[in-house]
């Protein structure tokens, strides 16, 4: 995630302050008010137990939170929500808004607390994308008003491609955490047997490892686009923001190349804004 405010801050700070600094602010912007709310307390929700699991707190207290965030959504859905989820509670119920998917973003988090991933097999890492990002999709399809398969659907492929974009445009941040999420078999067949982040980012191969996993995030971009080219343009609007946004950042890293060194691909506050104006109106 796009942090732009200190975990102090984030315990006192709004739902929508803990969005404004997010990729995906310009797409919630644009939704009807009770989604946009509603999709800021998703978004604070995802941020909170992220900042745990990236915090430099020991091992044994960041699982330990974050098993007190489990317990608190399952206080939700007792009915018994503590305070300050009294915003989150009440667009679970509006929404209709499932458990398990809240849970399983904090299984990804454990994911990351438990130990600093390191070349995952790609099993392990679709598991990991589908906890982090597609779990968060099946909210979100939910919050926007998709059929239910079709939403389902268009979080398992966007997720899947935000995320491994993420992923990518991470890597050099990520290392510096020790933490590499390049799929083993992408790194072999590149001809790089460590795992040791600094040593994979230092290795001549790491470009075609890179595009191996660029390819499959634009398949997984190509599905997402058919899925939402058959749905009402009303419920795939803020989707479709998303995806364009982190499709030019694919873009920007493919023109870059991964050579050292490598500046970190952003989008332009000028062009959220024409993909935010150009979509808004589609």
């Amino acid at each position: 995630m796009n942090d732009v405010t200190t975990p102090t801050d984030m315990q006192t700070a709004t739902a929508p302050a803990r969005a404004s600094g997010s990729s995906f602010y310009t797409a919630m912007r644009i939704l009807p008010r009770a989604q946009r709310e509603a999709m800021f307390e998703i978004y604070s929700y995802c941020r909170l137990v992220d900042d745990v699991a990236d915090s430099d707190a020991p091992r044994a207290e960041r699982l330990h939170d974050l098993a007190v965030w489990r317990d608190r959504i399952e206080a939700i859905y007792a009915g018994n929500a503590p305070a300050d989820l009294a915003a989150l509670a009440g667009t679970v119920r509006e929404f209709g808004l499932r458990k398990e998917d809240f849970l399983a973003v904090i299984d990804g988090m454990e994911m990351d607390a438990a130990q600093d991933i390191r070349a995952p097999d790609w099993t392990t890492l679709d598991l990991y994308c589908d906890r982090v990002a597609s779990a968060v999709g099946r909210l979100s399809v939910r919050i926007f008003g998709m059929e239910e398969a079709e939403g389902v659907a268009l979080a398992h492929h966007l997720g899947r491609a935000l995320q491994l974009t993420n992923i990518l445009r991470d890597v050099d941040e990520d290392a510096g955490l020790g933490r590499l999420y390049l799929p083993a078999e992408e790194l072999r067949a590149a001809g790089i047997e460590s795992a040791d982040p600094r040593t994979v980012l230092a290795s001549p191969g790491l470009g075609r490892a890179c595009e191996a996993v660029m390819a499959r995030a634009r398949t997984h971009f190509h599905e997402a686009d058919a899925i939402m080219a058959r749905n009402p343009r009303r419920v795939v609007k803020a989707p479709k923001i998303m995806e364009e946004v982190y499709r030019a950042m694919l873009d920007g890293m493919a023109t870059r190349g991964w050579a050292p060194p490598r500046t970190r691909v952003s989008v332009s506050g000028l062009r959220l804004s024409w993909i935010a104006l150009q979509y808004a109106i589609w």
